[in-house]
């Protein structure tokens, strides 16, 4: 009961905000052209400041162990696989399968996943997240990029040097470049025994927390605004493949495959850190993605609210069955 509880206030901020959106649309103050420029700046700016960020923040790289990260990034690139053809027979619209796609393998990692870690684990549960969020979240847009690249209207083969010029051009991927740059150097500063950080430039990182911390509402707000209860019936085979692959099929194949072959490998940080990166629901930046890539963003949205909604119970039900075995102690 603790665990859902937990679960439970975890994601009602999230959906509450939503609502308040959707509310000020019905009000006049959130109106469609407000929302699509709103959804545009938190793609271009507020999400790359939070992301690089939350690269830069990583307090070492020199301790991981590699052998959950490993695991971790098989099981999405499995999940992104897998699911290409899987969406192709449930979606008929190329717009809609990209945001199916990015739905089935990209979480919620550090909206909730790393403070769903931190409560599972304490610090060191946070502490294991935050190193594997170094590696998902690249993984997670630059996957993201191609999920949207590779379904084209006509029904030709997606262009590989267009692929490849949408990662390398895509806000997210170069933002935590940047944050993998700056980190580096940062190390490099240590090693040589120079005091210097980035946040000793106390203007240029306020503004980049200010920035930053606006990104999350900011975004939910926006689903709000966008969301549309009259495309639930059209979009409902979507939504019930998205939301069950997401909230119960990768967490129980995912965590579940941990429990009965690495059990012995893994210790109680590296498992709740698992809890955080497949049982956590579709990150809410698919949506301003989807707006920015031509992909389907009323689906995208409705993925990320009614995943988040389940996802209340599932993370509920994991962490006790983690509990009840003893991994979480």
């Amino acid at each position: 009961m603790e665990s859902l509880i937990f679960a439970i206030n975890a994601v009602m901020p999230i959906v509450l905000v939503v609502a308040l959106g959707y509310g000020l649309k019905k009000w006049g103050l959130m109106l469609a052209e407000f929302s699509a420029k709103a959804n545009a700046l938190v793609f271009r700016v507020c999400l790359p400041a939070m992301l690089f960020l939350n690269v830069y923040e990583i307090e070492s790289i020199g301790s991981v162990d590699f052998g959950y990260v490993f695991y971790t990034l098989a099981v999405v690139l499995a999940v992104f696989f897998i699911n290409i053809p899987m969406v192709k027979k449930i979606c008929h619209n190329a717009k809609g399968c990209g945001a199916l796609l990015q739905a089935t393998f990209r979480s919620n990692f550090a909206l909730v996943g790393i403070p769903l870690a931190e409560s599972l684990y304490g610090s060191e549960g946070v502490a294991v997240a935050a190193l594997l969020s170094a590696v998902t979240i690249p993984l997670f847009n630059v996957l993201g990029v191609i999920s949207l690249s590779i379904f084209t209207k006509n029904g030709k083969k997606p262009s590989v040097k267009r692929i490849l010029h949408g990662i390398v051009t895509n806000p997210l991927i170069i933002s935590i470049f940047a944050g993998c740059v700056a980190l580096l150097v940062r190390e490099l500063f240590k090693g040589v025994g120079i005091g210097f950080r980035l946040s000793d430039v106390t203007p240029l990182y306020k503004a980049l927390g200010y920035l930053s911390a606006t990104a999350t509402p900011l975004s939910l707000l926006v689903l709000g605004a966008q969301f549309e209860f009259s495309a639930v019936a059209s979009l409902k085979r979507e939504i019930i493949y998205g939301t069950l692959v997401r909230t119960v099929i990768i967490p129980v194949l995912a965590i579940g495959g941990a429990c009965l072959f690495f059990r012995d490998s893994f210790d109680g940080a590296q498992f709740a850190s698992f809890v955080a990166v497949f049982a956590t629901p579709v990150a809410v930046s698919t949506v301003p993605m989807a707006q920015e890539m031509g992909g389907d963003t009323v689906l995208a949205g409705q993925l990320v609210v009614f995943t988040t909604v389940a996802s209340a119970f599932s993370v509920g039900l994991v962490s006790f069955f983690l509990k009840f075995i003893g991994v979480l102690g």
